[in-house]
């Protein structure tokens, strides 16, 4: 999986939301398009995760000159520049993207040690169903040697946040391990997120 990771902050939250609409009627069904997901928080950071199944795939579109013409609109949408990475350094948890989600939330952060995360990330991966039922799954992008972009799919906020509080004893430990390590973390809550998925998929 190759994925793209865009943020700004949104000068018209509305019109970002046509403008997404617009794409996904246009380039929705791109080949080696694998879906989308993110959203406007509601202090208007933006956030987004498009996926691919390979690098090229996703720089095919890129040449296209009504892809190039719809950027441009896109970014009169926003306060400032967005903020293009990529990178085919992604790791998923359960499973992964989801159009399902009710409530998605991402994080970004940097400083942190990968095998740590990622050990982490497999003990959890083990008990996931037991103790967050309401997580139907995530995404992790690298975009530095410790720094990622994440992406977490749950059923709805509601549950997220019962679940945030409900952690069995047994594992209160591991949790709160975890949380040091995103003790300096950037958190964006998306409760009417943006999800597309292409036909077929």
């Amino acid at each position: 999986m190759f994925v793209w990771v865009l943020e700004g902050k949104a000068a018209d939250p509305g019109e970002i939301g046509f403008q997404l609409g617009r794409w996904t009627s246009e380039f929705g069904e791109t080949p080696g398009y694998l879906g989308a997901s993110g959203g406007v928080t509601d202090d208007r950071r933006f956030l987004l995760f498009v996926r691919w199944e390979s690098e090229d795939a996703g720089n095919a579109l890129l040449l296209r000159p009504e892809q190039v013409e719809w950027y441009e609109g896109f970014q009169q949408s926003f306060d400032g520049a967005v903020e293009f990475a990529e990178t085919g350094d992604v790791t998923t948890q359960l499973a992964g993207g989801s159009d399902a989600a009710g409530f998605i939330q991402a994080i970004k952060i940097s400083g942190v040690a990968r095998q740590r995360v990622e050990a982490a990330d497999r003990d959890f991966e083990n008990v996931a169903s037991q103790v967050r039922p309401d997580l139907i799954g995530g995404i992790r992008v690298w975009t530095a040697p410790d720094g990622f972009v994440g992406v977490n799919y749950f059923t709805s906020e509601q549950d997220a946040r019962a679940g945030e509080q409900q952690v069995p004893p047994e594992f209160a430990e591991r949790f709160e391990d975890f949380m040091a390590m995103m003790k300096d973390a950037e958190y964006f809550d998306f409760t009417e997120p943006f999800l597309h998925t292409p036909s077929g998929r």
